[in-house]
Formats: C-alpha cells, sequence, structure tokens
C-alpha cells in the first residue's frame, strides 16, 4: 500500500423521512467514501437512492453501514441476537443498498458496521465472526472497514477478507483501543483543531493514541469523521486541509492499492 495514500469516510445518508440529520451534500465534497445508513438506524430507500446518487456524482466510493436493527436508538443500544439473526439483518441491509447502488450505475465497495453493532463486533471474537461471515455470504470482494486494534480486523483477517483499518477522528479511545463511551466526559471531540491534532498525532505514530497517551502501533489506512455532529463539515474540512499538507494523497477505499 502508498504509505502516503489515506481515505477520509463519513457516514452519511441519516436522514430519515422529513427529518433531516447532517449536510451530506458539504461533506461528499470533501470525503472519498461513505458510509450509507441502510434504513436500520436511520436512512430510509428514498434517502439511501438520494445519497448513493449525490455520491457517484462527486466519485466517492460507496459503503453499507448496516447496524442492529433500533431505528429508534439510533443503533447505539445493544440488541442480543442470535447468530443467525444477525447475519439476516446485515444481507438484509447490505442488500438493499446494493440495489439502490446498481439502480444509479454504480456499486457498493465496501461495509462498516454501525454504532453499538460495531463497538460490540470490535470487542466479542463471536459477533465479530459473524458480521465477517454475513458480508463474505454476500460478496467476498467486499471491502470491511474495520476500527484497528479490533476483534473485527482479526476476523476478517482470518477470513481472508479485505480490510482497511480506520481510527476516529472524533473520538477519544481508551488504552485497550476502544472508543470511549460516549457517556464518559470528553468520549467526544466537538473542536475542528482538536480533531486535526488527534488524527495527526495517530499518524505520525501510527498508532492509536489513547486519551491517557497510551499507543498502540497500528497502520491506518482510513480516517472517519462522523456526519452527525453539528462541526463535522468544519472538522472533516480541516482534516482534509491538514492531510493534503501533510503529503497525503486522498483516495476512496477502492482505490487504495
Amino acid at each position: 500500500m502508498n504509505a502516503h495514500q489515506i481515505n477520509l469516510n463519513a457516514d452519511l445518508g441519516e436522514s430519515f423521512g422529513p427529518w433531516q440529520m447532517g449536510n451530506d451534500a458539504a461533506l461528499l465534497q470533501m470525503v472519498g467514501s461513505a458510509n450509507i445508513a441502510c434504513g436500520a438506524h436511520a436512512g430510509d430507500p428514498a434517502i439511501m437512492r438520494d445519497t448513493v446518487r449525490q455520491a457517484i456524482a462527486r466519485g466517492v466510493s460507496l459503503g453499507a453501514h448496516p447496524s442492529y436493527p433500533d431505528l429508534q436508538g439510533f443503533g447505539r443500544r445493544v440488541l442480543q441476537m442470535s447468530a443467525p439473526d444477525l447475519e439476516a439483518t446485515i444481507l438484509y441491509q447490505v442488500g438493499a443498498l446494493q440495489a439502490m447502488a446498481a439502480a444509479e450505475g454504480g456499486r457498493v465497495t465496501h461495509v462498516k458496521p454501525h454504532g453499538a453493532l460495531n463497538n460490540v463486533a470490535c470487542a466479542d471474537p463471536v459477533v465479530a465472526a459473524t458480521v465477517v461471515r454475513a458480508v463474505q455470504a454476500l460478496d467476498r470482494t467486499l471491502i470491511l472497514l474495520a476500527p484497528a486494534h479490533s476483534a473485527l480486523v482479526q476476523a476478517a483477517e482470518a477470513a481472508g477478507m479485505p480490510v482497511r483499518y480506520e481510527v476516529f477522528a472524533d473520538r477519544a479511545y481508551l488504552d485497550d483501543g476502544q472508543l470511549m463511551p460516549r457517556s464518559r466526559e470528553g468520549a467526544v471531540l466537538h473542536d475542528a483543531q482538536a480533531c486535526v491534532d488527534h488524527v495527526l498525532r495517530m499518524l505520525s505514530a501510527q498508532a492509536i493514541v489513547a486519551a491517557s497517551g497510551h499507543q498502540l502501533p497500528t497502520r491506518i489506512d482510513s480516517i472517519c469523521v462522523h456526519g452527525d455532529g453539528v462541526d463535522a463539515v468544519a472538522t472533516a474540512s480541516a482534516i482534509r486541509q491538514a492531510l493534503v499538507s501533510q503529503g497525503y494523497q486522498l483516495v476512496g477505499l477502492d482505490q487504495m492499492g
């Protein structure tokens, strides 16, 4: 992989009916890949198709963003699901986005679990293996976008699945590499410059840098900016400018060599 390539991604398509979340149009001018909600935690068929259409127009690679079926909780609540049920809901969601992409002349090239599903899969090898199994049952060429130092990365690599390592620009980390729970003060970074500093610190160290300063060495392929925050556009713009100034080539996940 080219050491100077980097991907910037955002979670998009998270509006629902007349209710609007985030500024997808602005973020699509800054990111290389979009993780598009598939209707289980946010989004609906019309919004999914419109987000796909906008992403294709901007040359942004398409990713499915499946979650626990938890619309009321925005996918941030842990649901107890059997492995077959979890596999089925992932297949259902990713398949729906694949249909929208096909209708617009595009193709889904990656999958990134959302919210509580992502958090659980990062820590629980059984859930991680279930996620990987579901995605591979659908299309073995799909890239898994997974947090660095996670059980999800390990499960993907064990299954021979294409995987890209992700860090979060706007989230603080614990010493074990897991995200700091949102309930704790300082878990979410809101200031754009603080996010830039956090990203550059991790890239310089080639490591997850926890809130304590503890470092966990890792490859870093992609940086996520959450699209639902009020500061998302300013943060994404500042990070993009900082990466370009550091000599990085910003590419889609499907373009990484």
